[in-house]
């Protein structure tokens, strides 16, 4: 299965899996949220959770949303990693500052 790896501008907020799949993917595929829900074999909640970014995409649905748009599942997991990264660096960024940064010597 090809990869797809998951990019964004530098310094952009990354947009969360489940904005991707409420404004392109399930749209072009012409579903309703209940029969992607359906399909995904998910509770429509479940989804509308992630569809809203109430939620992140876990692992397992990660892995259903691989198979349901044939792109696989680390590409799902890629882009909630990236969202989730871009939110802490910000929330610890005066924190991070007093961290202080260790180089290992070879």
């Amino acid at each position: 299965m090809p990869t797809y790896p998951a990019k964004h501008p530098p310094g952009m907020e990354p947009a969360h899996p489940g904005d991707i799949l409420r404004e392109g993917v399930i749209p072009s595929l012409e579903l309703t949220v209940s029969e992607a829900a359906r399909q995904l074999g998910v509770s429509l909640s479940e989804l509308e959770s992630v569809l809203h970014a109430h939620s992140p995409v876990s692992p397992e649905m990660a892995v259903r949303l691989g198979k349901f748009c044939s792109n696989g599942a680390d590409f799902w997991l890629r882009l909630q990693a990236a969202y989730d990264l871009w939110h802490a660096e910000r929330k610890l960024e005066a924190e991070l500052r007093n961290i202080p940064a260790h180089h290992a010597v070879a």
